[in-house]
């Protein structure tokens, strides 16, 4: 199995267990999903927040913005930086919005490992002039 095969699967089983443990609300979800750009990361959860990781395997990145639920029904953005806040959204569909306008460069899929194993290929790749 090549190796997009292998991170498109581990992402899906990743989106998979998310929807499973119940922690993020189900629109949220749904709207993160439809996304694309968001579809091809990494998903994992943290006290009812959807987080986004360029990599399959833990402690996952963090150069990512986040979504919580805010108390009175929307959402809010955060991140990447866990005391940055980037805003508030009514709707999952603009909280998602929020996090792909700030998308890091050439993001996604998710690389297959760690974010060590990933920050050491993104440095291969640019000394080898593909990036």
């Amino acid at each position: 199995m090549d190796t997009d095969a292998v991170s498109a699967a581990m992402v899906e089983a990743g989106w998979q267990s998310v929807r499973d443990d119940g922690r993020v609300r189900a629109e949220l979800l749904a709207a993160a999903y439809a996304e694309p750009r968001l579809r091809q990361l990494f998903p994992w959860t943290g006290m009812m927040e959807l987080h986004f990781s360029r990599c399959t395997e833990p402690r996952w990145t963090w150069d990512i913005p986040y979504v919580q639920p805010d108390a009175d029904g929307g959402y809010r953005v955060s991140g990447p930086d866990r005391g940055e806040t980037v805003g508030f959204a009514a709707t999952a569909q603009d909280a998602v919005a929020m996090v792909v306008q700030r998308l890091p460069a050439g993001c996604g899929p998710a690389f297959v490992g760690t974010p060590e194993e990933l920050a050491a290929h993104e440095a291969a790749t640019r000394r080898l002039g593909g990036g």
